[in-house]
Order: C-alpha cells, then sequence, then structure tokens
C-alpha cells in the first residue's frame, strides 16, 4: 500500500472506535437510551456499543467496529491519512475534542403596552378570545414591543420562562416564525388542564394547541407544543425525525401521564412524525397508550383551525 506498510495498517486496526471516541472526540460521545449503548451527540442515529466497539450508523446504512473504520467512513478520512494519524506518525490529522457549545443567553423579547395585533391575528386565525385571554393572564402569550409578533412562552416547573417561539402577526408574505436564541426545547409552549388528568396531547406549532382547545371546548388534558419537526426536503431521502425532547422531559416530570395523542398535522411530515413517535413511545413506556390523533383533512399547517377537521364544540379557557 503506497505511503502505509503493512504493520502500519495492521497496528492502525488495533484501536477500537470506542476507544478512539473516549480519548478523541469525548464531548461527542453520548449515553443512549439502551444498556450499554452510546450515541453521537450530532448524529442520535449512530449507535455503538460499549464494550464490542461495534458501531452502526443507521441513517446512512454503514458500520463498523475499529476506530480505523469509523475515520474513513464517518468523518470522511482517506485511509492512509488514518492509519498514519492513528499509528501517531501524523498526529495533525486528530484535532483535539471539540468544545461543547455555550447556549447563548435566554431573554424574552420586551413587551408591548398591549396585546392588540396578536389578539386580532389569532381571532382571525379561529382561535377563541377565551382561550386567548387565558393565555395571556397565564404569561405564556404576549406581544413583542419591537416587531409586535406573537411571542408564545415556555416555562419550567418553577414557573421561570426557559422557551419562547414567535410568529409574525402580519398576514402579507411569508410569515415570520423564530425561536428566541437560548431557548431550551425541552421547555416548550404549554397549555395546563382544569385539574387532574392522565392525559397529554402534542402538536407541531405553538398555536396548535390553542387552535385544538377552542374547539374541543374543554381542557381535561395536557397540551404540548414540541416547537416543530424535521421533515427532509427531498422526498425520496430517509426521514429521521428528531427526538421530541418537550415529549421526554414532559413525561419525566408528570410519571401520571398514561394516554398520549400524538395531533401532528395531516400532511406526509406529519404522519411520519406520528408514527415515529408511536415507535419510540411504545418501547419506552409499557403500559402507556400512544394514539395518533391526526386531524381529517388537514393538510397544510397554515389553514386556519375552522378549516382543520377537528372535532368539538364550543370554546372554553383553560383557566
Amino acid at each position: 500500500m503506497p505511503g502505509v506498510s503493512k504493520e502500519q495498517i495492521a497496528a492502525a486496526k488495533q484501536m477500537t472506535a470506542i476507544e478512539f471516541l473516549r480519548r478523541f472526540r469525548p464531548n461527542e460521545l453520548v449515553r443512549s437510551g439502551s444498556r450499554g449503548e452510546f450515541q453521537l451527540r450530532e448524529h442520535d442515529s449512530f449507535k455503538i456499543n460499549g464494550e464490542s466497539s461495534i458501531w452502526h450508523w443507521k441513517s446512512r446504512d454503514i458500520g463498523g467496529k475499529s476506530a480505523l473504520d469509523y475515520l474513513i467512513k464517518v468523518e470522511g478520512m482517506k485511509f492512509v491519512d488514518a492509519v498514519l494519524a492513528l499509528c501517531d506518525e501524523c498526529p495533525g490529522y486528530i484535532p483535539p475534542p471539540p468544545q461543547p457549545k455555550k447556549r447563548p443567553e435566554f431573554i424574552l423579547p420586551p413587551a408591548a403596552a398591549n396585546n392588540r395585533r396578536v389578539f386580532a391575528y389569532l381571532l382571525k386565525r379561529g382561535i377563541s378570545r377565551g382561550v386567548i385571554e387565558a393565555c395571556v393572564r397565564a404569561g405564556i402569550l404576549y406581544e413583542s414591543a419591537d416587531y409586535h409578533n406573537a411571542v408564545f412562552v415556555g416555562r419550567d416547573e418553577t414557573g421561570t420562562a426557559r422557551y419562547a417561539f414567535l410568529r409574525g402577526t402580519y398576514t402579507r408574505g411569508e410569515p415570520f416564525k423564530a425561536e428566541v436564541p437560548g431557548s431550551d426545547k425541552r421547555f416548550c409552549f404549554l397549555l395546563p388542564p382544569k385539574g387532574k388528568t392522565n392525559r397529554v396531547a402534542v402538536y407541531e406549532a405553538a398555536i396548535e394547541p390553542m387552535a385544538h382547545l377552542t374547539l374541543e371546548g374543554t381542557s381535561d388534558k395536557w397540551r404540548l407544543s414540541l416547537g416543530g419537526i424535521y421533515a427532509p426536503k427531498d422526498e425520496m431521502k430517509e426521514y429521521h425525525p428528531k427526538k421530541p425532547l418537550a415529549l421526554e422531559h414532559f413525561l419525566k416530570i408528570h410519571q401520571e401521564i398514561t394516554e398520549i395523542e400524538i395531533c401532528t398535522n395531516n400532511d406526509p411530515p406529519g404522519r411520519k412524525a406520528a408514527e415515529a413517535a408511536k415507535h419510540r413511545l411504545a418501547g419506552k413506556l409499557p403500559g402507556v397508550a400512544v394514539a395518533a390523533g391526526l386531524p381529517p383533512g388537514r393538510e397544510s399547517a397554515h389553514l386556519p383551525p375552522e378549516r382543520r377537521g377537528f372535532s368539538g364544540a364550543s370554546p372554553a379557557a383553560f383557566l
């Protein structure tokens, strides 16, 4: 082999992938749900056994065992460069462990003097005034002073704001949507029930729990936004949804939950996300009923709620 000897290749193959990751990529290696198994922080479909070092990257359908396999197949290193790096003859090819990214400071946008534009926008979308007023009173919805966006606030168990989603109230052109920098997706927009309950319904966007509550007319369950779902633009690309961090955290706190209703959009990405969530939760939560509650005829997340096909009657506030 030009550039490296048989002895060097044999020496390079001695290091396992798990040993390499622990030495050179410790911040990228995190425990997965299975015992003795790890995954990469940025690629949760990459799984590696902590004892055997056998790894498999499901989304790319590749696998291996040695550090040489990992460097070539996962990090895209050339064979000779990888062999030299593992033989410590060219240490520059193995960069120091990456530093963990620091989350920017989370600061809620300043509030406007009133919520006039937010009320007008949400009423036009079919949300009841009672639901809007309840959200404002609860401190989870307001109008920003700068661009008059609707601010949907997510709070932790102590009532501290930890997440916020911005939605433009202008109806012309492409709507503005963004999360406030520093938002923690474990604490997405959440509507509480009126009393005790063992049920939770989950949705893609913050406005959808409000729409569903408006049309069902009863606050007999928790209603949680997931802060969006991931779907590839290329329809031929394999679909690998992101972990629903908000739901996973919610279930850790609310262990009384026995019924989960997946209310994603009734479009191809929404249906795929619902099936993926059902599959993921079924294995982790024995004894918990998980059902997809996709509304009929709801092919677009941008349709107003009165056209989305939710069942229900009169609106009611949740507080």
